[in-house]
């Protein structure tokens, strides 16, 4: 699978994008990205390969540390706050099988073509009232409401920081995993040939 796989906007846009018959409080590891409204470079800029963040983008990096602190039952791996987008790799932990991590449970869709066809598979474009509160979405949506309501303290405003929704990726075995956390430690080192790259 090659680097650029992992996010396209041209594949994974604004429509909605879960598997309608995965559950996504499974335990199991799931690669998220999650996008800064239009695009715009909201948490700072990078400078020789490294990420330089602002003050916007230090509080999306304290916020997601913040989240293991918040729920039980989640465990962060590699993570990456970029000028207009993050990544990162969330563990939703078996309490039952404390200990070694492990790979979502496959469904019926083989790994492959549950990346390429996620884009039309989704959910209803009206996120549902009861969100399971150890699920995935409800993880990232309580990260995104912290994100948003603190950097909109700090710019004295009353706008949308993320566009809708987010994208993510079931991580299925050891290859994969160690694929995408190359790929989220190395992306600043990337980011002109980034798809979400913008000045």
């Amino acid at each position: 699978m090659s680097s650029d796989s992992f996010y396209n906007p041209a594949i994974h846009h604004r429509r909605s994008i879960r598997l309608s018959d995965y559950d996504y409080s499974l335990a199991g590891l799931y690669f998220v990205t999650i996008c800064v409204k239009d695009r715009q470079c909201l948490f700072g800029h990078v400078n020789g390969g490294q990420m330089v963040l602002n003050e916007a983008g230090e509080i999306a990096r304290q916020e997601w540390g913040k989240s293991v602190e918040i729920r039980q039952g989640i465990a962060l791996h590699e993570f990456i706050i970029m000028p207009n987008h993050m990544h990162g790799i969330v563990e939703i932990i078996d309490t039952k099988c404390r200990g070694d991590w492990q790979v979502a449970q496959a469904t019926t869709i083989g790994s492959d073509q549950t990346h390429r066809s996620a884009g039309n598979q989704g959910d209803l474009p009206i996120a549902p009232t009861r969100l399971n509160p150890k699920s995935l979405g409800a993880m990232i949506g309580g990260y995104k409401a912290s994100v948003t309501k603190k950097v909109n303290d700090i710019r004295q405003a009353s706008e949308s920081v993320w566009q809708r929704n987010y994208y993510e990726h079931i991580i299925r075995n050891a290859h994969s995993h160690q694929q995408i956390s190359e790929y989220i430690t190395t992306n600043p080192q990337r980011w002109e040939q980034d798809a979400l790259y913008a000045l």
